[in-house]
C-alpha cells in the first residue's frame, strides 16, 4: 500500500510553510508518494495551485485544510464528497466573517456543525481527550489520532502516548510526515519565515528554531522506517485517501438567473441585443453587424453564457441609471452583442471584431468582460452586487500578495539581525521587484562587505523568498456572482475595508476553476471626465457625453502632435509624448494605433520604426496578397494587434479561428498551453501551401513572436482610444476645466498636483490659492475680472485636511466669516483644522501670512467654541505678536509642505543662482543635435519599462519647462544612488533630437537634493533665526516683547502654551530622528516612479 502524504503545508500558511505548494507536488510526484494533501492553516487559498500541478503530473491530489480553533484544539479536515466540501467551506466562511481580515474564530461546536461529511485527524489541543471523545460521539469512525512527528528526539514517546490515547477512545491512528517544505535546502528560509512571523531575530530565535531539517517531503521508505511500530498508521494513510475521492474538477459553476417575466436567458438575451441595436443604428441594422450578431448569439446560447451576459448588463445599467460614467473594455469589446448591450463603446465601424478573442468554443474557458467605472463612485456599484445578490453569493476574489524585492530584503535583513542602516542602505539600491538586483553589486553600491557571511546569506534567503506570498488582499474589482451559495464554492473572509467581502481564491484559481468573473475596475479617467462634463454643463451650459463630443477635431489632433498631454489618458508617458510627435495622429483610427504600439509586443517585435517609417511614406509597403492587405492595410503592413495576428494565422495558414486564438494565446504566454515555438511548424507549412514564399513566412512569423511578451488587443486599444480623445478634447478646448476636474479626480494618473498646476498655468489657466472665504472641499471654477474662469484650489489639496471639515466651512460660510475666529465659532471646527488652514496660506485674505495666521490660532479659547466663556471675556482679540514675514523661499517651501504644490516661483528658480551653469530647459527647443549641456531639474517622474533593456527615463521640471533624460544601463550602475534617491539632480550629457523630441542622453548625474533642504531655512535668505533651538519662532530683530509689560493671565497661558507646544513637536522630532522640520524636505519633492 503507498504511503499518501496527508498533512503538508506550503506558504499559504503564511510565513511558516517554506515551499510553494507546486514544489510540494513536484517532490511527492518525485519520491513516489500516493497522493499528497496540502492542509493549510484555516484556509483554501492555496490548493487550487496544488490540484493544477497535481492534474499536470498525474499525483493524487487530496483537498484538506487545518483548523486551529480559539481554544488551540488543531484538526485536520478532508472533505468526501462535494457536498462536504460545502460545508467546509461555510465552516471556514463562519469562522473568518466574524472576525477581522486574516484571522478564522472557531469552536468545536462549529465543526461539530459543519463537519459531519468530513475526515477529521486529531492533532492535539488543551483537552485533546475530551474533544476527541465529542467527536467520535459525533462522527465515529471518521474520526482519527495523528501521529505527528516534531524530528526533535521526542517522536517515539508522543507516538507511544497518542495511540494509547487512540486505544482508550476506540479510535485508529494515522502517520503524519508534518510536512513545511519540499526539500532540506529552504530549512534556513524556515527559520527566518519563523523571526519574520515572531518579529524576532535567527540569534534570537532559540527553541523556536527548527531542531534540523526532517520537515520535508520524504520518500515511502523514509516513512516506513520513521513510523515502523505503526504499520496500520501508514496504511490508515491510504485508506482515507480512498475515503475522500472528492476533487476540485467537481466544482460547478452556475451562474446567477437574470430573467424577466418568466423569459429564458437566451431570449432575454436576444431581447435586450435587439433593442441595443436599434438605439445605436435608428435606421437600419447593416448586413455585416446582423450576421455577427447571429453568430455570437448562437454561440453564447450553445455555451450557456447568456446569464453572465445578463448579469453584467444589470451591473451596467444599476451605474448609468445612476449618473455614473461606466465602460467596458480589453476582449469584450470584441463583442456586438456587448456593443449593442451598451456594456462596451467600440463599434464594428471602428474594430475589426474577432468574436474568437473573446469566446471560443474549443478553448473551453469562460469569457472575461472587464468594465471601467469612475473611480470615485465604483463603490456604489460594489455594493449594488453585494445588495442584490447577498454576501453568501457575491464577492471579490483575492490578490496575493508577494514578496518583491525591498520588502524581501528588509523583512530577511532584520530577521537576520542586519542593523536598520545596512538594510536600508541595500533596500534602497533595489528596484522593481526582480530578484536580478539582490546580487554583489547591489550591495557594493551600498558600500557594504560582500564577503560578509550573514550579508551573503541575507541575499540568498531574500532571493528565495521573492514571489512568496505575504498575504491576501482584494482584487482590483474581480467579482464572483453564482446563482447558489458561493461560500460553500469558496471559504469568503472580511476585506480589510469596511462592506467588503472576499473570496479566498485568487482571478487565476477562479480561471483554472472555470468560474466566471466580472472585473467591476475603477479608471481615474472616468472620474475627470464625468466632473468636467457636470462643470462645462454648469458654468457654460454645454452638455456632452462620451458618445456627443465633436468628432475628428483638428485642434485636437494639432494639440496631440505637440506632444501637449500632461494629463491625458494613455498618452502622458513620457514614451508616447515623445513618439507623438513622430506618428502625428489625425484620426480616432490613429488614437488607436497610438495607443497599442508602444507596448511590449509591438517593441520587441521591432515594429514601431516600420511602422512610422511607411507612415511617413518612406518605406514601401509591400502586401504579399491582397487577402493580407485587407489585414493589414490599416496600420501599413505592421501586425500592432493581436486581432491582426489571428487573422493572419487565418488567411495566411489557413488556421481555424479557434487553432488562431490557440496562437494568441501562446503568443501572449498563457500558462502551459504551448509555446510559441509549437505552433511554428503548422504556421510555416499552411503558408506554403497557400503559395507564400518560405522567407516571408519566416519573417511574419518572427514578428508575431514579438507578440510572446505582450501584443495589444485592438478591441481594448479601441476602448482606450474613446478616453483619449475625450479627454484630450476637453484639454484643448476647456483647459480650466480639464485642471479643474484632473485635480478632483486625484490620486490617478501620471503627475501630482503640482505638475498638473503648472501646467495649466502654461495653457493661461489662472489658478488662485486655497483661501477660507472662496474654497470649497472640491476645486472649483471662479469667474475673474476678465470674465473668464479661473481654479480656485480646493481644500482637499491640504495635506491631512479632513473632507467633513471642508464642507463645514462651505456650509456655515454664508456672507463671509472675516476673521479666523469666526471660522473658529461658526464652523465648529477644531484647532487642528484651523492650523492646517494657516499653513496653507488660506488666511491671507484676512491679511494675516502664515506666522500671524497661526498666532491667531493659537490664540482661541479651545479646541471648540463654548459660548459660555465667551459671555466671560474668553473672546477678547489677542494683542498683534508682530511675529516677522517669511521669505519668499520659506512661504514656497511652506506650500510644498502644507499642498505639495505652489503658485509662487518654482523651486529651481529660487536656486537659480546657485545653478549658475545648467541650461534652461525650454532652451532645448532650440539647442542644436549632439550639444553637450547641463541641465538640472525637480525629479517628476522616474520610469524603468520591462522592455527597455534596463533604460531608465527620468523626468526633470525646472521653472520652465522639463527635461528628457535617458540614463542607459551602464551610466544607470555608476549613478544608481543618484538616480534612485535623488530629488534634485544635475545631469551633463549629450542633447538627442528627432523633429521637435528632445532627449538628453545622460553621463554624468549628480545630487543636488540638499539644496532643496536649505530651502526651509531662514539661513537660506539670510534671516536671523537660528532653528536649532527649541523657540525657534522667537525673533531675534527688535519686536514688541510680549513676554514682559502688563498682560493678561489668558494672554500668558496662550503664549505658555505655544511654547510648550512646539518644545513637545521638537522633542517628538529628535525621538523620530529628524533634527530640524526641515529635513521634511526629503518627502515634500518626490516623484512618482514606475516600474
Amino acid at each position: 500500500m503507498t504511503y499518501v502524504e496527508l498533512f503538508a503545508v506550503s506558504n499559504f500558511t503564511f510565513l511558516t510553510g517554506a515551499s510553494h505548494a507546486e514544489e510540494l507536488v513536484t517532490r511527492a510526484r518525485k519520491v513516489g508518494l500516493g497522493g499528497l494533501a496540502i492542509a493549510d492553516k484555516n484556509t483554501f487559498a492555496g490548493i487550487v495551485r496544488g490540484h493544477s500541478a497535481a492534474k499536470e503530473l498525474g499525483l493524487r491530489h487530496l483537498v484538506a485544510t487545518r483548523l486551529v480553533l480559539m481554544d488551540g484544539t488543531e484538526l485536520l479536515a478532508y472533505p468526501r464528497h462535494r457536498a462536504a466540501f460545502g460545508q467546509l467551506c461555510r465552516l471556514l466562511t463562519l469562522g473568518k466573517r466574524r472576525t477581522v481580515k486574516g484571522a478564522c474564530d472557531l469552536t468545536l461546536e462549529d465543526v461539530l456543525d459543519y463537519g459531519a461529511e468530513c475526515i477529521l485527524i486529531g492533532l492535539g489541543g488543551p483537552d485533546f481527550e475530551a474533544t476527541l471523545s465529542q467527536l467520535k460521539d459525533a462522527f465515529d469512525d471518521h474520526v482519527f489520532v495523528g501521529l505527528t512527528p516534531n524530528y526533535d528526539g521526542e517522536d517515539e514517546a508522543s507516538f507511544a502516548e497518542a495511540q494509547v490515547l487512540a486505544d482508550r477512545l476506540g479510535l485508529e491512528t494515522v502517520a503524519l510526515g508534518n510536512v513545511i517544505m519540499h526539500a532540506a535546502s529552504r530549512l534556513m528560509l524556515a527559520d527566518v519565515l519563523s523571526c519574520i512571523r515572531e518579529k524576532t531575530t535567527i540569534d534570537e530565535l532559540g527553541r523556536r528554531a527548527l531542531p534540523n531539517a526532517e520537515r520535508r517531503i520524504k520518500s515511502e521508505f523514509e516513512l516506513r522506517r520513521l513510523f515502523h511500530a505503526y504499520p496500520k498508521a501508514i496504511a490508515n494513510t491510504a485508506r482515507i485517501a480512498e475515503a475522500c475521492p472528492f476533487s476540485l474538477d467537481e466544482l460547478r459553476y452556475e451562474y446567477p438567473d437574470e430573467i424577466a417575466n418568466g423569459q429564458m436567458p437566451n431570449d432575454r438575451l436576444r431581447e435586450l441585443t435587439e433593442a441595443g441595436l436599434k438605439r445605436r443604428y435608428p435606421d437600419a441594422v447593416p448586413l455585416k453587424v446582423r450576421g455577427m450578431v447571429e453568430k455570437e448569439l448562437r454561440l453564447i446560447s450553445e455555451l450557456d453564457y447568456a446569464r453572465y451576459f445578463l448579469t453584467v448588463h444589470d451591473v451596467v445599467a444599476f451605474a448609468r441609471s445612476k449618473g455614473i460614467l461606466c465602460q467596458g473594455r480589453g476582449s469584450a469589446a470584441n463583442s456586438v452583442v456587448c456593443y449593442a448591450l451598451g456594456i462596451t463603446e467600440a463599434s464594428p465601424d471602428m474594430i475589426t471584431m474577432v468574436f474568437e478573442r473573446f469566446i471560443s468554443e474549443a478553448r473551453n474557458e469562460p469569457p472575461d468582460i472587464d468594465v471601467d467605472f469612475e473611480h470615485e463612485r465604483r463603490e456604489e456599484v460594489i455594493q449594488h452586487i453585494y445588495e442584490k445578490y447577498g454576501r453568501h453569493r457575491a464577492g471579490l476574489c483575492s490578490t496575493v500578495v508577494h514578496y518583491r524585492s525591498r520588502r524581501a530584503i528588509r523583512e530577511v535583513g532584520q530577521a537576520m539581525g542586519l542593523s536598520v542602516d545596512v538594510v536600508s542602505a541595500l533596500s534602497s539600491q533595489v528596484w522593481g521587484v526582480s530578484s536580478s538586483d539582490l546580487g554583489d553589486e547591489r550591495a557594493k553600491s551600498a558600500g557594504l562587505d560582500v564577503k560578509d557571511k550573514r550579508l551573503r546569506q541575507t541575499l540568498d534567503l531574500a532571493h528565495q523568498i521573492i514571489g512568496f506570498p505575504r498575504h491576501l488582499s482584494q482584487h482590483v474589482g474581480g467579482f464572483v456572482i453564482t446563482k447558489g451559495r458561493l461560500d460553500e464554492l469558496c471559504p469568503i473572509e472580511n476585506a480589510a475595508m469596511a462592506d467588503r467581502t472576499v473570496l479566498e481564491w485568487d482571478k487565476d484559481d477562479i480561471e483554472a476553476l472555470g468560474m466566471l468573473k466580472i472585473d467591476v475596475l475603477a479608471l481615474g479617467m472616468l472620474s475627470c471626465i464625468r466632473k468636467c462634463f457636470d462643470l462645462l454643463s454648469l458654468w457654460k451650459g454645454e452638455d456632452y457625453t462620451l458618445a456627443t463630443l465633436p468628432q475628428e477635431d483638428p485642434a485636437v489632433y494639432d494639440m496631440l502632435c505637440e506632444a501637449d498631454t500632461i494629463g491625458v489618458f494613455q498618452v502622458e508617458s513620457r514614451a508616447q509624448m515623445n513618439f507623438l510627435p513622430r506618428m502625428r495622429p489625425r484620426t480616432y483610427q490613429d488614437l488607436i494605433a497610438e495607443v497599442a504600439i508602444i507596448r511590449p509586443g509591438p517593441i520587441q517585435g521591432n515594429m514601431v520604426h516600420p511602422y512610422l517609417r511607411r507612415r511617413r511614406g518612406e518605406e514601401e509597403i509591400i502586401y504579399p496578397s491582397e487577402e493580407l492587405r485587407e489585414v493589414l492595410e490599416r496600420t501599413y503592413g505592421v501586425p500592432l494587434f493581436q486581432e491582426q495576428a489571428m487573422q493572419i494565422a487565418i488567411v495566411a495558414a489557413g488556421f481555424t479561428p479557434t487553432e488562431a486564438d490557440a496562437l494568441r494565446r501562446a503568443l501572449n504566454g498563457f500558462r502551459r498551453q504551448g509555446a510559441v515555438e509549437d505552433f511554428k511548424e503548422r504556421f510555416l507549412a499552411g503558408c506554403l501551401e497557400r503559395g507564400y514564399e518560405k522567407e516571408f513566412a519566416e519573417n511574419c512569423f518572427k514578428q508575431l513572436e514579438g507578440f510572446s511578451s505582450y501584443g495589444f488587443p485592438e478591441s481594448h486599444a479601441a476602448s482606450f482610444a474613446l478616453l483619449v480623445y475625450a479627454s484630450s478634447w476637453i484639454k484643448c478646448h476647456h483647459p480650466e476645466v480639464f485642471c479643474c476636474g484632473l485635480l478632483n479626480a486625484q490620486p490617478m494618473g501620471f503627475y501630482a498636483p503640482a505638475q498638473i498646476v503648472r501646467d495649466a498655468k502654461q495653457h493661461g489657466v489662472a489658478v488662485l490659492p486655497v483661501c477660507a472665504e472662496n474654497s470649497f472641499w472640491d476645486n472649483v471654477l471662479e469667474p475673474l475680472p476678465n470674465g473668464e474662469l479661473g481654479v480656485r484650489l480646493g481644500f482637499r489639496q491640504i495635506k491631512g485636511f479632513a473632507e467633513e471639515d471642508g464642507h463645514w466651512i462651505a456650509a456655515a460660510r454664508g456672507a463671509g466669516y472675516g476673521s479666523v475666529e469666526a471660522i473658529w465659532r461658526r464652523a465648529g471646527i477644531g484647532r487642528g483644522a484651523l492650523t492646517k488652514l494657516a499653513g496653507a496660506d488660506a488666511f491671507a485674505i484676512y491679511g494675516q501670512e502664515r506666522r500671524d495666521a497661526l498666532w491667531v490660532v493659537k490664540g482661541l479659547g479651545g479646541d471648540r467654541p463654548l459660548p459660555l466663556f465667551e459671555a466671560q471675556g474668553e473672546g477678547l482679540p489677542e494683542i498683534e505678536a508682530n511675529l516677522p514675514a517669511l521669505s519668499l523661499q520659506e512661504s514656497v517651501f511652506e506650500d510644498y509642505v502644507a499642498t505639495r504644490l505652489t503658485l509662487r516661483q518654482h523651486p529651481v528658480h529660487l536656486l537659480r543662482e546657485r545653478l549658475p551653469n545648467f541650461a534652461a530647459a525650454e532652451n532645448h527647443r532650440t539647442t542644436p543635435d549632439g550639444v553637450w549641456l547641463s541641465v538640472a531639474g525637480l525629479v517628476i517622474t522616474r520610469q524603468r519599462p520591462g522592455t527597455a533593456s534596463g533604460v531608465i527615463f527620468i523626468t526633470l521640471e525646472d521653472e520652465t519647462a522639463v527635461s528628457n533624460v535617458v540614463v542607459w544601463p551602464k551610466t544607470f550602475e555608476k549613478f544608481r544612488k543618484e538616480v534612485m534617491a535623488g530629488r534634485l539632480l544635475h545631469v551633463k550629457g549629450k542633447l538627442q533630437r528627432e523633429g521637435t523630441v528632445t532627449h538628453v542622453i545622460a553621463t554624468h548625474i549628480a545630487d543636488y537634493s540638499h539644496l532643496l533642504d536649505g530651502l526651509g531655512y531662514p539661513e537660506f535668505a539670510g534671516d536671523s533665526i537660528d532653528p536649532s533651538r527649541d523657540n525657534a519662532d522667537e525673533a531675534k530683530r527688535p519686536v514688541p516683547d510680549l513676554r514682559s509689560g502688563p498682560r493678561s493671565e489668558k494672554r500668558r497661558a496662550v503664549t505658555d502654551a505655544i511654547t510648550a507646544e512646539l518644545q513637545e513637536a521638537h522633542r517628538a522630532r529628535i525621538a523620530a530622528g529628524i533634527r530640524h522640520p526641515r529635513e521634511q524636505a526629503k518627502k515634500l519633492f518626490y516623484s512618482r516612479d514606475f516600474h
